[in-house]
This record gives structure tokens, C-alpha cells and sequence, in this order.
């Protein structure tokens, strides 16, 4: 299926293209990044109609304890909208505060307030609130950071009340380890690395593509596009909606029934 094509709305969406399921991949190692595969998360996959979806995409399970789809025939391949544009060191603490982590991801309504206090930790430079007052989802679909993100506390709180947000890619010079594995683990953001600092020249407010395809960012604002690292083997963990959800889908463990 061709991708449709891009919107400048301000209520972000993406479109996919269709590809070929390949044999169940491994879960080794992308070569940019180690991390431990043997990672385990209380958070069930959620569901992707928080991320503005086409009716083209085919949803992964809802965020409860209900067993993932057998198998995902059209893989996300590309997210368009607007993005929030952080620095360096942005931490676990400022992206979810701590006195926020009662709140229990597997209670549909709960997980919707970890959206609403998503990145409200960020300091008073930050004049551009990432989710408006009253409101659970961001309108910013994309964040760009620099390096070091998602540095801090262990907290896999922290990309799940990104994805809660409307989040469906995070873009990043560099990341702390821990986070980058919650991202991968809980399957709520797809945590990617830039070639240069994308951080000093994108504004929040631009319109941005990511084709994880070509492993490229466009700005549509400024017309300028980059290069991004390749995801690799922590794609299909992702888009499957997280490690136990892969793991069901690919017969590492079973089906959950009823």
C-alpha cells in the first residue's frame, strides 16, 4: 500500500506502507547501542489510537492485560506531525516527575494522567508547555533532544507517559542506556539516535516526517533532512508492543487466551 500523503494539520498522524513479513527476527543487539534483552516490564503494549492513527494502520493490543495480535501485517513505517525540541540531559525526574509514579500504567485511566504530566518536570526555560493544562495528549507528536536522554532513574515510567502523550518517536543525539531499553521493553516510543545535533536545528512547532525505512528526518519547515541511525533488531520489539508482546507473537511464550 503507497503512503498517503503528508499533512501539515496541527493534530499529528503518520501513514504506513505495507511490507513483507520477513522470518522472526533475533533479539540481538543494533550495533549502535548494547542492551540486555532479558529486560522484563509490568507494562502491557498500549494502544496506538492515542497516536492519531490513519485508518490504514493496523493497531497493536490496547495498553491492558489482553494478549498482543498473532502477528502485525502493516508495520509502521513512517510518523508525521510536530515536534518538541529539549537539550542535553533531559532526565527521567523531568520527564515524568517522581511524585507522579503511583499512577499505575495498566489502569486505562491512570496511564491517561501519566500523558497529562508528561514532560511537566522541564525547567521554566521551557516556555512551551508540552501538554497543554486539561489536557491528557500533547499535540506534538515527535520529540528531538540532544544528548544524553532520558539520563536519571530507572523509572520505565518515563517513555510510557511519553507514549500516554501521543509520543510515537523520540530523536535523540544519544541516550542513557536504561532508557532506551524501557523504550524497547514497554514497546511505547520508538527511541532514535540523529548523526548530528538535529536538537540545534529543528524549533518546536516545525513539521517533521520519520521514515524509519530510510532511516531519515525530514523538516518540512525548513526543508532540510537528516540522517538517523538504523533502529535494527529493536524495531520489530517496538512495533510489536513491547518484549512480552513480541514474545507472544514470535512463540517465545504463550498466547494468553479469553
Amino acid at each position: 500500500m503507497a503512503a498517503t500523503s503528508l499533512s501539515v494539520s496541527p493534530n499529528p498522524s503518520f501513514t504506513t506502507t505495507t511490507t513483507s513479513r520477513k522470518p522472526s527476527p533475533s533479539l540481538s543487539t543494533p550495533n549502535h547501542l548494547k542492551f540486555q534483552t532479558t529486560a522484563t516490564s509490568p507494562f502491557p503494549a498500549k494502544s496506538l489510537t492515542t497516536l492519531h492513527l490513519s485508518q490504514t494502520t493496523t493497531p497493536r493490543a490496547a495498553f491492558s492485560t489482553r494478549a498482543a495480535p498473532a502477528a502485525l501485517d502493516a508495520p509502521r513505517t513512517s510518523f508525521h506531525g510536530l515536534c518538541y525540541v529539549v537539550g542535553d540531559n533531559i532526565d527521567t525526574d523531568q520527564i515524568i516527575p517522581a511524585e507522579y509514579l503511583t499512577l499505575v500504567p495498566s489502569n486505562p485511566s491512570e496511564y491517561e494522567k501519566l500523558g497529562s504530566y508528561a514532560l511537566c518536570g522541564l525547567p521554566a526555560s521551557y516556555s512551551k508547555r508540552f501538554v497543554e493544562p486539561n489536557e491528557t495528549k500533547s499535540k506534538f507528536s515527535i520529540v528531538i533532544g540532544g544528548a544524553n536522554f532520558g539520563c536519571g532513574s530507572s523509572r520505565e515510567h518515563a517513555p510510557v507517559a511519553l507514549g500516554a502523550a501521543g509520543v510515537a518517536a523520540v530523536v535523540a543525539e544519544s541516550y542513557a542506556r536504561i532508557f532506551f531499553r524501557n523504550s524497547v521493553a514497554t514497546g511505547e516510543v520508538y527511541p532514535l539516535e540523529s548523526e548530528t545535533r538535529i536538537c540545534e536545528e529543528c524549533k518546536t512547532g516545525d513539521v517533521v516526517s520519520i521514515e524509519l525505512s530510510e532511516s531519515r528526518l525530514i523538516n518540512h519547515t525548513t526543508g532540510k533532512e537528516y540522517v538517523l541511525k538504523p533502529i535494527g533488531d529493536a524495531g520489530p520489539v517496538i512495533r510489536a508492543g513491547g518484549i512480552f508482546a513480541y514474545a507472544r507473537e514470535t512463540g517465545m511464550i504463550p498466547t494468553l487466551s479469553g
